[in-house]
């Protein structure tokens, strides 16, 4: 076997686990009001049916206080169990074990039902930078009646017949928010020494345990280092697991907080974080504790989590977007089949970016993910037709695998040599090379499916008409677009982003980018020509810069563009430049805004649709259907998913 020690039992206190794949703690947006629901349970199916040894559903609040969010499950009365029991029962019947996170976010309150403002209590009235927010200092009566919703809340998950529960004292919430000195200024019995900042973990324990005896797994979450400069340090965290240890049956660990920009990139590091990073704290846990240690954070191919369990470093490894972007990961890794495993690139676009918007997970590679319901079994069709898909990109190879799996028999054109479309400009950005893991994985699925592929071949509407073909998707993609109203005079050096990524043309020593889409491709050109030297002025389109990415991945981009100096300018809708000025107008009040002393004008105004191939099939009467960018220049996102919803009703 290739990986023997990922592929080994385990026991987790009274629990034999049959793998060390775990399928962590993670909001899906999939609930609707608080229970679990049908499209959670087929979430959690699929993975369980691809193999994963342990699945930790997302948290359950334990107290009224706990409602973070507008979709957070709640586990506050029994009325909670039966949900749990139908998908415990599930996911069980594949041999896969089922643990439930048991929660209070503290301070870290995102929303409220209404859009109202909630009361938010924490161990002390210390403010949290990220939301804003403003505790309580939680009172001893509230704290009696939170330790006593733990208790209860893992009172119904065992009645519910899960496996175990893991308490959250991770990621800056509320358990921690007592730990950490920083935080925790009280002067009662739990503040002050880390005795008593430590009191209400015993006292949950205390509860948990009794609530479920000593045949039930009981775990803790914790960050290892909160990655901020007033979180908990590993020395801090180190201390805590040594000291509850004996209470606990695993621990699992993770980097980051909610309560800062900074720390919260570690929620779900994004692909500019080192692979398997938090492992070095693993080690140093594991060597001072005799339970098993869970290990999480980007890890996402097997290979990566086998040498981090044959060197001892942990016990289990989280590999929770692994699971998202191929929930057959396991099977395939256990079948030898590494090559075939669609491997995450980190993006973060819609699985935590989903949930940040309020809407349900997904990946852009496998947009069947959180739509199981719809999407989860394919089915072959009992009509076989000859379908022609026109373009490589990200959409066309979807649609064509998808219309393949069908049953139907496929032919991608693609009119350059290489797959992938505008993915291979998006690997080339800074810290973005993963994507292009996108093209790879891709391939290998139409290698699969059966897709016969012609590539440098450019498509016309004779060929079409010609091969007459029962289907016909188009695909081609779009270009820089520039607006037509600029005015631009004829001694000013301007270029488009894809000429700056494929070093096509000298930039001047100072530079201006103008950045209409406030995406990827504006931060990134920056990062590029400030490495380089250059003098960057990134003017953006919209509130800041990366305004339409994933937080996370926002965040840190923006901070490495602080650290090089990049000058961001916000709320600048470009007019004009002559031979060395830009000219913007200010968005909110049209004021105009000059930048002199300007050798390049970079332009990042997003794309327009390449519909040339599009508009002369239908003028010619030829039946054609649309996927991404050629229908509506968007992102990789929409064009993946038009792509399976086109192939899958063929």
């Amino acid at each position: 076997m290739m990986f023997p020690t990922l592929f080994s039992p385990i026991d987790i206190g009274a629990t034999r686990v049959k793998n060390r794949v775990v399928s962590t703690g993670h909001d899906t947006t999939l609930p609707t009001d608080g229970t679990v629901n049908d499209a959670l349970i087929a979430y959690h199916e699929a993975r369980a049916k691809g193999g994963v040894g342990l699945i930790v559903s997302q948290v359950a609040g334990v107290h009224e206080s706990a409602r973070y969010s507008a979709h957070v499950l709640m586990a506050t009365d029994k009325n909670c169990i039966p949900g749990f029991r139908r998908l415990a029962t599930t996911v069980q019947q594949y041999d896969c074990k089922l643990f439930v996170q048991l929660f209070h976010p503290g301070r870290e309150i995102m929303e409220s039902d209404d859009g109202s403002v909630p009361v938010a209590y924490s161990s002390s009235s210390t403010p949290s930078d990220r939301f804003h927010v403003i505790p309580r200092e939680m009172p001893t009566s509230v704290i009696a009646e939170v330790v006593n919703g733990y208790g209860n809340a893992a009172k119904f998950m065992k009645q519910a017949g899960v496996d175990g529960v893991e308490i959250v004292a991770s990621h800056g919430y509320l358990l921690s928010q007592f730990l950490n000195s920083n935080i925790n200024r009280r002067t009662d019995e739990y503040g002050g020494p880390f005795e008593n900042r430590l009191r209400i973990f015993y006292e949950v324990l205390s509860a948990v345990r009794t609530a479920v005896g000593d045949d039930f797994v009981v775990g803790l979450r914790i960050s290892g280092d909160e990655k901020d400069h007033t979180g908990l340090t590993e020395a801090d965290s180190l201390q805590c697991i040594e000291a509850l240890q004996t209470r606990l049956d695993y621990v699992s660990v993770v980097a980051g907080t909610s309560a800062s920009l900074a720390g919260a990139i570690h929620i779900v590091p994004p692909m500019q974080i080192e692979n398997a990073y938090v492992a070095p704290f693993a080690a140093m846990a594991k060597a001072r504790v005799s339970i098993p240690v869970i290990v999480t954070g980007r890890i996402n191919q097997p290979q990566e989590a086998e040498t981090i369990l044959s060197s001892a470093q942990a016990d289990m490894c989280g590999m929770t977007r692994a699971l998202i972007c191929d929930p057959q990961m396991p099977v395939k890794a256990m079948d030898e089949r590494s090559d075939d495993i669609r491997a995450c690139i980190a993006c973060n676009q819609a699985c935590i970016g989903h949930f940040h918007k309020g809407y349900p997970i997904s990946c852009i590679q496998h947009p069947e993910t959180g739509r199981e319901l719809t999407y989860g079994n394919y089915e072959l069709t009992t009509e076989k037709k000859n379908v022609i898909v026109v373009g490589g990109g990200p959409g066309g190879m979807k649609a064509a695998i998808t219309a393949a799996r069908r049953g139907h028999h496929v032919t991608l054109y693609e009119a350059g040599p290489r797959l992938g479309g505008q993915a291979q400009l998006a690997q080339l950005l800074p810290g973005r090379s993963e994507f292009g893991g996108l093209i790879t994985n891709f391939t290998r699925e139409l290698e699969l499916a059966g897709v016969v592929v012609k590539a440098n071949t450019r498509v016309d509407a004779d060929m079409i008409e010609t091969a007459c073909a029962d289907a016909v998707v188009i695909a081609t993609g779009a270009k820089p677009r520039v607006p037509p109203d600029l005015e631009i005079d004829e001694k000013a050096h301007v270029l488009d982003a894809w000429q700056v990524l494929q070093n096509s043309a000298a930039v001047g020593q100072s530079t201006v980018i103008a950045d209409w889409r406030c995406d990827w491709v504006g931060i990134g050109l920056a990062e590029i020509l400030a490495t380089a030297g250059h003098r960057v002025r990134l003017a953006v389109n919209g509130l800041h810069a990366g305004e339409l990415l994933p937080f996370y991945s926002r965040d840190i981009a923006v901070a490495r563009l602080h650290r090089l100096g990049v000058e961001i300018v916000p709320n600048m809708r470009l007019f004009g430049c002559d031979e060395d000025s830009v000219y913007f107008l200010h968005a909110a009040n049209n004021d105009p805004v000059i930048m002199d002393d300007v050798q390049t004008l970079v332009l990042a105004q997003g794309h327009e649709p390449d519909s040339r191939l599009l508009d002369t099939l239908l003028q010619s009467g030829i039946a054609a259907i649309a996927v991404g960018d050629c229908l509506g220049a968007r992102s990789a996102e929409e064009a993946v998913l038009e792509g399976l919803r086109v192939g899958w009703s063929l």
